[in-house]
């Protein structure tokens, strides 16, 4: 028996809850312990669903993170492939890299939390308390990261200025894949939760100063975090962050 076969035949089935942080926690520990050797073309989605005793779209989200680390690379008509065994300097995000995301995002996510708080409507509020209200009650991390985004959507949304809408509208996918990583690699759902709500209520009360405030700590308290899981303990020099 070769080393994937036995790292194969140790794995335990995983339960539901925390499904997809399971599996990407196990597939990252095999990967950098070497027991998935780097050039390993990793088993199909449906067979490592069934191995793991998961559903595949618990396994599309851990492998989605492996890749984002630089561990792994899928190849149309290919598969999945290991290509390496240590986390990569940035974050692969898809069309755009954590880096450049940390780069940009403050210039608009910051003013436009500002703008939000002289320019929301009655209805922005509504959205936005709607928002806070789903993600305080979900455990799946997919639909968790699809509201994440809508929140900081509808920010831009609510400023009314039309270039920060489309500039979310832009980065929104690379979003999610980040949110998606950090929160299976260092789960913050509670402490950005916390940040969200900061944003909303300095929204609500009209306050630019403190909502631009509160979006700036969400953006550092990120930008720490993803400290935690790139090499070096920094992905970037640029001083703020993106977002979870």
């Amino acid at each position: 028996m070769d080393l994937l076969d036995s790292w194969t035949a140790r794995q335990d089935r995983v339960v539901r809850v925390g499904a997809a942080e399971q599996v990407f926690a196990s597939l990252r520990g095999a990967i950098e312990g070497g027991l998935i050797p780097v050039g390993t073309r990793l088993d199909s989605e449906a067979t490592l669903a069934r191995q793991y005793g998961v559903s595949r779209t618990m396994v599309r989200e851990a492998l989605r993170s492996c890749t984002a680390l630089g561990l792994t690379a899928t190849y149309t008509g290919k598969g999945t492939f290991v290509i390496a065994d240590k986390v990569a300097q940035d974050l692969k995000l898809g069309k755009y890299s954590a880096s450049v995301l940390m780069e940009a995002r403050p210039h608009v996510e910051v003013p436009a939390a500002g703008l939000a708080a002289e320019r929301r409507s009655s209805e922005d509020l509504e959205a936005l308390r709607e928002i806070l209200r789903e993600m305080s009650q979900e455990d799946n991390i997919q639909q968790w990261v699809a509201l994440n985004t809508e929140f900081h959507m509808t920010i831009a949304r609510s400023s009314g200025n039309g270039v920060f809408e489309s500039f979310l509208s832009d980065i929104c996918e690379a979003m999610a894949n980040q949110s998606n990583t950090l929160n299976l690699v260092a789960d913050r759902r509670k402490e950005s939760g916390d940040e969200h709500a900061r944003i909303f209520e300095a929204i609500e009360r009209g306050s630019a100063e403190d909502a631009a405030q509160a979006m700036t700590m969400h953006l550092h308290g990120v930008e720490c975090a993803l400290g935690t899981i790139v090499p070096g303990g920094e992905t970037s020099k640029a001083g703020t962050t993106a977002n979870a």
